[in-house]
């Protein structure tokens, strides 16, 4: 979740929607997102909404514990389904992400899962994610995730290269994300993730090849490659601007792009959006899928984002406010907005333009029009999706994605 929320217009104090968000609402999936905001250590690249245990000492007191963090989430899945009434839509895909999620108990995480089925039903099949620190997890541990009902989990491996990790603060050691893989698996996981980043100040070519080949070998079936953004406000930011560190130049990302594409490729891994990659069709990540095609989702925790309808809203960031708001039984949404026509159709190009099967050339204005001309005669296009309707991006086109789409939403 951002450590900035956005603008917009004042929440109900009962977080009521528009008539007009539960309009045709069964024919869109429906997914959780359960944020967890608190983390032992902060990575010094992270921009999200985290806290330590220092940073949260004294700022909210027990409210802002994470002993009570799961009855807390669970409230505001109440408050959900008070809200979306007599929605009848099961839950498709539920994703926990943080922040450290493995830093709560395993019962905790189950029992927010818990009372999402409760309240909601899980569909046949549901996808339920969590994410996973490899310093926060063991076989036990593991083994009780599956037990509640988490049959998918991303680990953050970052890098297998120590001073690469060192750079971003991260405190695992190399080799610890590949032995979760294993025993994810024989804790009955069937799907897991590896995310890594690319172009850390210090990072070689042959250590992101490295961290490619470890990854591989580890055995999961999704690998999400990130290109490292330096947020302002941020330790490694600052470390940038003192001169401790260099500054990784578009060029590097370009290659170290290549790079994973090449590698994954060869190891039989697909690319089914721009960063990420899955060996078939059902290790995709659906919860990430559900945001991509603009379905509806209900995020729950202090600073999530939440969709329905057309509708976006945005929580309070601080987890002691985000108790006090639910405690009060208020709706702990900081603001939202109402998004029209214009705006839904922008944005199904800007996500839409990542995936795989593109997004219809139908969406395009006449100026966006000829700007798919133009993308399609530089080779940034695929002349046979083109032909048939969709702009879908060519290995060249992914590297220039951002722009591609500027273009096009004209």
């Amino acid at each position: 979740m951002p450590s900035v929320l956005p603008d917009g217009e004042p929440m109900p104090e009962d977080g009521a929607l528009p008539r007009h968000a539960l309009a045709d609402a069964g024919q869109r999936p429906l997914g959780f997102y359960l944020h967890v905001p608190y983390c032992a250590t902060r990575c010094g690249y992270c921009d999200f909404n985290t806290y330590t245990a220092s940073e949260l000492r004294g700022s909210g007191g027990a409210l802002a514990s994470r002993d009570n963090y799961a009855d807390t989430v669970a409230e505001e899945i109440r408050l959900a389904r008070k809200v979306l009434g007599d929605d009848p839509r099961p839950v498709e895909t539920v994703f926990v992400g943080g922040g450290t999620p493995t830093l709560l108990p395993a019962a905790d995480l189950g029992r927010m899962l818990a009372a999402i089925r409760d309240e909601f039903g899980l569909a046949p099949g549901a996808e339920v994610t969590t994410e996973a620190n490899p310093e926060s997890v063991d076989p036990r541990y593991l083994a009780e995730l599956r037990a509640a009902g988490f049959n998918r989990v991303s680990f953050g491996m970052q890098s297998a290269r120590q001073h690469v990790l060192k750079v971003l603060d991260r405190t695992h050691t190399p080799g610890r994300p590949e032995a979760c893989v294993a025993e994810a698996r024989a804790a009955g996981f069937d799907h897991v993730n590896l995310d890594l980043i690319y172009g850390t100040p210090g990072e070689s070519d042959d250590d992101w090849r490295a961290s490619l080949d470890a990854a591989i070998a580890a055995g999961p079936d999704h690998v999400s490659a990130y290109a490292l953004i330096v947020e302002e406000g941020t330790q490694l930011a600052r470390r940038i601007r003192r001169g401790e560190v260099p500054m990784t130049d578009d060029d590097v990302h370009a290659d170290r792009y290549l790079i994973a594409e090449e590698r994954l490729s060869a190891a039989g891994f697909s690319w089914y959006e721009v960063s990420n990659w899955a060996t078939t069709e059902a290790g995709r990540c659906r919860h990430n899928e559900l945001y991509w095609r603009g379905a509806d989702w209900w995020g729950a925790g202090p600073g999530a984002h939440s969709h329905v309808g057309g509708v976006r809203w945005w929580n309070v960031k601080h987890p002691g406010a985000y108790a006090q708001a639910l405690a009060e039984g208020r709706s702990p949404g900081a603001g939202r907005e109402v998004l029209g026509d214009e705006d839904r159709r922008v944005e199904r190009i800007l996500l839409e333009l990542r995936l795989v099967d593109g997004c219809p050339l139908s969406l395009l204005k006449p100026a966006g029009l000829a700007a798919a001309e133009k993308a399609l005669a530089d080779g940034l296009l695929q002349r046979e999706p083109y032909e048939a309707g969709r702009a879908v991006l060519t290995l060249r086109g992914r590297l220039l994605a951002d722009a591609v789409v500027r273009d096009l939403v004209d």
